[in-house]
């Protein structure tokens, strides 16, 4: 395919093989990557929260670890949306398969350990 003049340096350099997706396709990816970055944007907000305003409720070095875990799982959650919508994008262009979506499992491991920080903190203070 020949290069779309229209496009970026960077769109031409990411997205370079495989033909134009449906529109609607391509928005709906970007509505999903959208929603990853809401989820991310929210684990950045309760770090931020639990560092704040749970002093009353764990020590210090808890709190602070608690606070960073949660933050660095917001961070993951945002690589990982940038990742998989760029995989998307060019499945959908090349005529493949969508690829397993990992950011799922590893958003569902990180909740679980950040559960199970929580009770045993809770428990232990």
């Amino acid at each position: 395919m020949s290069e779309n003049p229209q496009r970026g340096r960077l769109s031409s350099r990411l997205l370079s093989q495989g033909q134009e997706p449906d529109p609607r396709f391509t928005l709906a990816n970007e509505r999903t990557f959208l929603a990853w970055i809401r989820t991310a944007l929210a684990f950045l907000a309760g770090g931020v929260a639990v560092e704040a305003f749970a002093a009353d409720v764990f020590e210090d070095p808890y709190r602070t670890i608690i606070s960073v875990l949660t933050i660095g799982v917001g961070l993951l959650i945002s690589v990982g949306a940038a990742l998989r919508w760029l995989n998307i994008e060019r499945s959908m262009r090349q005529g493949r398969p969508l690829p397993m979506p990992l950011i799922i499992p590893l958003l569902s491991f990180a909740c679980g350990v950040a559960m199970a920080v929580v009770i045993v903190l809770v428990v232990l203070t």
